[in-house]
């Protein structure tokens, strides 16, 4: 599907050669100048693996309970497990082609960490949010680096604060406005090397040092061969109810789930630039 841009683009050129006329003999050659805009990749047929656990404050039952119907209508051939032990199964890792993770805080071994890396980096792709994927395994710096930030505080817990949609372009936001809720505002620290998608700014009325401080809400990423996808809005069931909230996540796990099958994408631009 062409771009609405380059479509009139081209338009524009037939209808001025109707109009101004073209030498006898000319021949008319019309060049596609850009490629089509990337549409998000189905979740048909594909293998997902969903894992839920840890910390029970955010109903991690609740999360694999609606997201998994939601694979399922999307024709996902859906595995659940309320275990870590999954990842350690090699074989069964190779074959799957989206890992969605909700796992706040809580432990992994050295054996089940290192098979969740080996499968991202071959190509399978995670995608979560808030604390299930952006605040577990605190011990563990390299599945950190994996998903490209980690949670430090959400300064006054639930409160209402705005989300800024900053790429209106990417598949994952557009037509996406910005958007306010009441939940918890993440602070992150965050790799500077992701593309961010959306961000919210924070305010100094419980820690003022952080006061107008920006911080990403939404980025994707790549580790190894892997996509990565993440949303640090999640905190609660409700939160889901929030059609924004949806929108981004639905979307997200969808392009995340198209590392085996998608050429990689080319869109590194650092936070911090240099020479």
């Amino acid at each position: 599907m062409r771009s609405s841009h380059y479509f009139r683009s081209g338009l524009a050129a037939i209808l001025a050669v109707f109009l101004l006329g073209f030498p006898a003999g000319a021949q008319i050659l019309i060049v596609e100048t850009a490629p089509a805009q990337e549409e998000l990749p189905s979740l048909k047929d594909k293998n997902v693996l969903l894992v839920y656990g840890g910390w029970e404050g955010h109903k991690p039952a609740d999360f694999a309970k609606r997201v998994g119907a939601w694979l399922k209508e999307e024709g996902a051939v859906l595995t659940v497990s309320d275990s870590l032990g999954i990842y350690t199964d090699e074989e069964f890792m190779a074959s799957v082609d989206l890992v969605v993770q909700y796992w706040t805080m809580g432990k992994i071994t050295r054996e089940q960490e290192a098979g969740l890396l080996k499968a991202v980096k071959n190509g399978t792709g995670i995608a979560g949010c808030h604390g299930g994927l952006g605040d577990s395994f605190r011990d563990n710096t390299e599945y950190q680096y994996m998903v490209g930030g980690q949670w430090v505080a959400h300064p006054g817990g639930e409160i209402d604060h705005r989300v800024n949609i900053i790429d209106r372009e990417d598949p994952v936001t557009r037509g996406v406005e910005d958007f306010d809720i009441h939940t918890e505002q993440y602070y992150m620290h965050v790799d500077p090397n992701v593309k961010v998608l959306a961000t919210t700014t924070f305010n100094g009325a419980v820690d003022s040092w952080i006061d107008r401080a920006v911080i990403p809400v939404v980025w994707k990423k790549y580790y190894g061969q892997g996509r990565v996808f993440y949303l640090s809005v999640g905190h609660s069931p409700g939160t889901f109810e929030v059609p924004e909230v949806w929108t981004i996540l639905s979307r997200g796990i969808r392009w995340a789930s198209g590392s085996k099958h998608l050429p990689k994408e080319e869109w590194m631009s650092p936070v911090y630039g240099g020479r």
